[in-house]
């Protein structure tokens, strides 16, 4: 089935004038080939459901650059392994200016409302928890945990070993927020669909009076 669809998208495009060949007789090339037999090569299946989770999981849940691949940060520079595969997949260092680095880093940036993962069924976003609750009490089960939202201060603290809200001038001091800080401008606030109003952003907002 493969190669009789092959043959007949490569006669398309001979036929219109696409593709063209020299010196070569397409039609006599074509016959010949579709007399022969044709294997097509296949990877080999996933061992197990183990295996699947694995190589989806390094898809879904990978970042720009891993921590491994970066062999050295300074004030100016970022150091970083990366495999060429232009070159035979060789594994080379590269050499880039902070701007650059985060400018590239930033392009792996999914564009507002695009998720890498969508859940659909019993999994969806909506009311999840207590759908999963009411399954798992028919099945005379524990409900699930409540859950905790751990501060983002707390996990850089816990993966890079780095506490965010020290002073990085003099190490001692806490950095606490006080005030949001506005752009002066114009900036238009979604209503509904079809209508949008403008009004001017304050220079500075108060932190006593909560957001706009």
């Amino acid at each position: 089935m493969y190669k009789a669809i092959f043959l007949n998208k490569l006669r398309l495009l001979l036929t219109s004038g696409v593709l063209k060949l020299r010196g070569i007789d397409a039609e006599k090339a074509i016959q010949a080939a579709g007399s022969k037999r044709w294997n097509v090569y296949a990877k080999s299946p996933f061992g197990n459901v183990a295996s699947v989770v694995e190589y989806l999981g390094r898809y879904s849940h990978k970042v720009a650059i891993t921590r491994h691949r970066i062999l050295g940060i300074t004030e100016s520079e970022v150091r970083f392994r990366y495999k060429d595969y232009a070159d035979g997949n060789k594994v080379k260092e590269m050499i880039l200016g902070i701007p650059e680095f985060l400018r590239r880093f930033e392009l792996h940036f999914l564009p507002r409302h695009f998720v890498k993962i969508r859940h659909y069924g019993l999994l969806q976003n909506q009311a999840r928890t207590t759908r999963l609750n009411a399954i798992r009490k028919e099945m005379q089960l524990q409900p699930l945990p409540p859950k905790i939202r751990i501060p983002v201060s707390i996990r850089m603290l816990e993966q890079y070993g780095q506490d965010i809200t020290l002073c990085p001038k003099c190490k001692k001091g806490r950095l606490i927020l006080i005030s949001i800080i506005y752009p002066v401008g114009l900036i238009s606030i979604g209503l509904n669909p079809g209508r949008r109003i403008m009004r001017q952003c304050p220079a500075e907002l108060p932190a006593n009076k909560g957001s706009p």
